[in-house]
């Protein structure tokens, strides 16, 4: 099942460090590690193999992929030998890597990007292709009366000014295209009435938002414990520093604010309360492509008695990211060719702030997700 892979910010960190992660897999020059796709519960022939995957994708940047992928070496992301060994190929990606277009209109540019996509799917002889947000944090979106009638939304695309923020004008183009959309960002993506309504009418799966790859996914399994063992969380902050694009994007205080409403919500959902506290993401330039979370929590437990926990997380976001993109990558794909339409909640494990009426704890989201890819094994048998 030949499979385009349409990624949005297809020159920044993250996309570049799926593309040689996929490569160097496929080469068997490296494990598929942190691609839970080829754990055995998920392994599956109704999935698209990574020798299926055509890298595309938009970006305003004019830095050349390898070049990109020789500076993530540089800076500790992927290891140098690898990106020397796939250098042809990552280079063979670049006719496929496209200026974002624009219009006239944001219905003009939406039919450009459409035409993209399109373009990339006959050009490779695809079955379909997926487009996956993973470019910088917007601010949360402005409420227009178009985002909840797709009537009006498509009457509005054709008239003058912003009626949709990029991402969800992204996934506008992709839904019109005939392609499902992930958000792996916080950004609004197809999180609108009107895009569901379209999405629907266009027999199309989506998904999102905002991929959970460092503190929140320890929020997402330590939160659930505390509630098993019926231990009242009083407080609960975590300060963040991030470095590379990520942290200068999220020094703006609209996006920063999107991210930390994310990461904090899912608290509140597993819990069944907001217990104090809050969360705060630094801007610390010389991380580069690595973040810290220090997390403090209190809690009550027997007879009132007040304890606490700390947690410190050091990661490197985009080797977290990169293999979670490949496997929504893998899963949407095989979601669209099973015929799922709208929303998909099975994909709640990969996300902060999952679409759907979901379960939030890590644990229960992976018995979900088995659940979905073995009814996608037997509809496809």
């Amino acid at each position: 099942m030949r499979t385009g892979v349409w990624l949005i910010g297809a020159r920044g960190s993250v996309a570049v460090t799926s593309m040689v992660g996929a490569l160097a897999v496929r080469a068997s020059l490296a494990e598929p590690l942190g691609c839970v796709t080829e754990l055995p519960e998920l392994r599956s022939p109704a999935l698209p193999a990574l020798t299926d995957l055509v890298f595309g994708g938009h970006d305003p940047s004019t830095v050349g992929l390898v070049k990109k992928a020789r500076d993530l070496a540089a800076s500790g992301v992927v290891p140098a030998a690898l990106v020397e060994a796939v250098a042809a190929e990552l280079e063979g990606v670049e006719a496929d890597v496209l200026a974002p277009p624009s219009g006239r209109t944001q219905a003009e540019t939406a039919a450009r990007t459409a035409a993209d996509l399109r373009a990339f799917r006959d050009r490779h002889a695809l079955d379909r292709v997926v487009v996956i947000n993973v470019s910088s944090t917007e601010p949360a979106a402005v409420p227009h009366p178009a985002h909840d009638d797709l009537a009006a939304l498509r009457a509005a695309l054709d008239q003058p000014g912003a009626v949709l923020p990029a991402s969800a004008l992204y996934a506008y183009a992709a839904l019109t295209a005939g392609c499902p959309f992930v958000d792996f960002t916080p950004s609004t993506g197809a999180r609108l009435p009107a895009l569901a309504r379209l999405a629907v009418e266009s027999g199309l799966p989506y998904g999102g938002s905002d991929g959970k790859t460092g503190e929140t996914l320890l929020k997402s399994v330590l939160a659930p414990m505390f509630a098993l063992r019926h231990l009242k969380v009083r407080s609960w902050s975590g300060v963040n520093l991030l470095g590379g694009g990520d942290g200068a994007t999220l020094a703006d205080p609209a996006a920063n604010a999107a991210k930390t409403a994310s990461k904090q919500r899912v608290l509140g959902e597993i819990l069944g309360y907001e217990p104090e506290g809050h969360t705060r993401i630094d801007h610390v330039p010389d991380l580069g492509d690595f973040k810290t979370a220090w997390d403090l929590v209190t809690f009550s437990g027997f007879l009132g008695t007040v304890m606490r926990m700390e947690f410190t997380w050091h990661g490197c976001d985009s080797a977290l990211a990169a293999p979670l993109v490949l496997d929504l990558a893998r899963l949407t794909a095989a979601a669209h060719a099973a015929g799922v339409v709208g929303p998909v909640p099975a994909l709640a494990f990969f996300f902060k702030d999952p679409l759907g009426d979901v379960p939030h704890g890590l644990a229960d989201q992976w018995t979900l997700l088995v659940e979905f890819v073995k009814g996608l094994r037997d509809a496809a048998a």
